[in-house]
């Protein structure tokens, strides 16, 4: 069995999974991945997957060995935002043609990449993706990388996720795999405190994390290593030394958590930081885990002084769109962390939730989903577009919550669409997140323009309009000197 393979079939036995957990010997074999239906979309392959994971290390220079239109495709694919280095911003690729396949000229030309990266931007490590391409062709990167990283005195990490292997979430997967075996532990930090902490699949998208951190810094605690949103590759190389970790989105990196603390023995929690109370309970499991790794009990006193002063400043500024907003029934159509951290903090509010999407969810999600609605009747896998647009167009939901790939089937219904996945602009994570959630979710509702999209146009409220003869007329401008003189 090759590398790879070995990889995949670890994956698919994941003991922290919980779906995983509840399968048969038979049904693990068969992987996490559903058979695709013929003409659908397989919601992005594992190289993609592998690349979202790992391209916010800032100041990496991701490298992607194979055809151009690999790194096309996944090139900036989400919303991430960096304190500091810009080279993540920076496209490398091979960019391999059938010549170079040919004349079996591709790892020469790896190679060759590789030198021009180190002398041009000298960067701290350099990651190098397998595509479906390369890997078909048999091409040998973990041995290209290994000779590079002697040559030129840096780290070249292969990512073996090459996009036929499975499905995105694989890919998610492996790339927490491959920091495994190249990245994290190869650095010693010393600077080695009982108060650091990993946040672990945490994408900091539009800088949300940065409303999260300094909660965090003012509890003492510090960030050895945010996996990936807004890291540096030392950081990244230094997280086993952390004394406790967060976990945001299980799906992506609950391989990586679980051998966290397998190997260097920083246990970790699922949380959220979507969401008042939610952000509360996971700053109080933060504390509560440092103490039980040794320490001073005090920080417990000083989070809930932190958590109170906080709410109390949060409520109050949400206050003012309650009269609006309560009763107001929202659509999630997201998953994972969202489907349950999203539901909780909009009732908080006194708005109903008439449906939440659980695609990608784990069980602990649903199952607090169902605690928060007492209700599983309004929860559900997925929604074909069909029944996603009859729902809105009945006016079942007065605001739908989604990714870019739905707000279509919303405007086609004139009902309002807020964007709460990875296009997103606004951050909303932590307490002045929530708020600007609320306050975003007010302006889409209330704005004039539903009003105007909804009435009917002029020719079905009187047909003979349509037939009647314009009355429009052109004015020829008289002169363009006044433009000329601007």
């Amino acid at each position: 069995m090759s590398s790879l393979s070995a990889k995949i079939q670890d994956i698919f036995v994941e003991p922290a999974c919980e779906k995983n957990g509840r399968k048969d010997a038979g049904a693990r074999k068969k992987g996490c991945s559903k058979p695709l239906t013929p003409g659908a979309t397989a919601g992005g392959c594992a190289f993609d997957g592998a690349k979202v994971v790992l391209q916010p290390i800032t100041d990496v220079a991701h490298l992607v060995h194979g055809p151009l239109a690999c790194e096309g495709n996944s090139w900036d694919n989400r919303g991430t935002a960096s304190s500091g280095p810009t080279l993540w911003r920076t496209s490398f690729t091979t960019d391999l043609t059938e010549l170079d396949i040919i004349m079996g000229q591709s790892e020469r030309r790896l190679f060759h990449a590789l030198r021009q990266i180190k002398e041009a931007y000298a960067p701290p490590a350099i990651f190098v993706y397998a595509t479906c391409v390369t890997e078909l062709i048999g091409d040998d990167i973990r041995a290209v990388c290994k000779r590079a990283a002697e040559k030129f005195g840096l780290p070249v990490v292969p990512i073996n996720a090459p996009g036929f292997v499975g499905s995105k979430n694989l890919g998610n997967k492996l790339a927490g795999e491959a920091l495994l075996d190249h990245v994290i532990g190869t650095v010693e930090p010393d600077d080695v405190g009982p108060y650091d902490i990993n946040i672990l699949g945490e994408f900091n998208l539009s800088g949300e994390f940065w409303l999260v951190k300094p909660l965090l810094d003012r509890l003492g605690v510090r960030i050895r290593a945010c996996i990936p949103g807004d890291a540096r590759y030392r950081d990244v190389a230094c997280s086993h030394r952390a004394r406790a970790a967060m976990l945001v989105c299980s799906t992506a990196l609950i391989n990586l958590a679980r051998k966290m603390e397998e190997r260097w023995q920083i246990p970790f929690f699922e949380g959220s930081f979507y969401g008042i109370t939610a952000t509360s309970e996971a700053l109080r499991r933060i504390a509560e885990l440092l103490v039980k790794r040794g320490a001073d009990a005090q920080i417990l006193d000083r989070t809930d002084t932190l958590i109170a002063e906080e709410e109390a400043i949060a409520w109050k500024r949400l206050e003012a769109y309650r009269p609006r907003l309560e009763g107001k029934r929202v659509l999630i159509n997201s998953g994972g962390v969202k489907s349950w951290s999203l539901v909780h903090a909009l009732m908080e509010i006194g708005m109903e939730i008439v449906g939440t999407s659980v695609k990608k969810s784990t069980v602990e999600d649903k199952e607090r989903i169902k605690q928060v609605l007492n209700d599983e009747h309004h929860m559900f896998e997925s929604m074909a577009p069909r029944e996603l647009y009859t729902m809105l167009s009945e006016h079942k939901a007065d605001i739908m919550l989604s990714g870019g790939r739905t707000q279509f089937i919303a405007l086609k219904a004139k009902t309002p669409w807020l964007d709460i996945n990875q296009e997103r602009h606004h951050p909303y994570a932590g307490y002045d997140g929530m708020v600007e959630l609320v306050r975003q979710i007010d302006l889409a509702i209330h704005n004039p323009i539903w009003s105007e999209v909804r009435e009917p146009a002029p020719w079905e409220v009187d047909p003979a309009a349509e037939e009647r003869p314009s009355t429009y007329t052109h004015t020829e401008t008289a002169s363009v000197a006044p433009f000329a003189e601007c």
